[in-house]
């Protein structure tokens, strides 16, 4: 599957009005990618996982910790999380959309 950076952005902007907290729109087996999104105040359920994963937050703001340290995250941060690392958004100031790849694919 070719796809071109419009494409990718067009596919997250038709899904960025969903109330849904990921959702995946690429899926090979070197790599996935899917539109993360939480809302203010919303708890992340996260737990390790099996990959490694990529993470850039597109809109909102809040923290994030992983392995212990914290930092607050905006537009445009980018984070990386190697496999079976403890990790989360918390304390969410604002909607946050996030770009997540992960590397292999997640196992569904």
């Amino acid at each position: 599957m070719k796809m071109h950076l419009e494409d990718i952005a067009a596919r997250i902007a038709r899904q960025s009005d969903l109330s849904v907290e990921c959702r995946e729109f690429l899926r090979v087996p070197a790599i996935s990618a899917g539109l993360y999104r939480l809302k203010k105040g919303e708890k992340d359920p996260q737990t390790p996982h099996r990959q490694d994963e990529i993470y850039y937050v597109i809109k909102g703001r809040g923290q994030f910790t992983v392995g212990g340290e914290t930092a607050s995250v905006g537009p445009g941060a980018f984070l990386y999380v190697a496999r079976m690392v403890e990790h989360r958004f918390h304390d969410i100031e604002e909607d946050i959309d996030i770009l997540v790849l992960f590397s292999p694919a997640e196992v569904a």
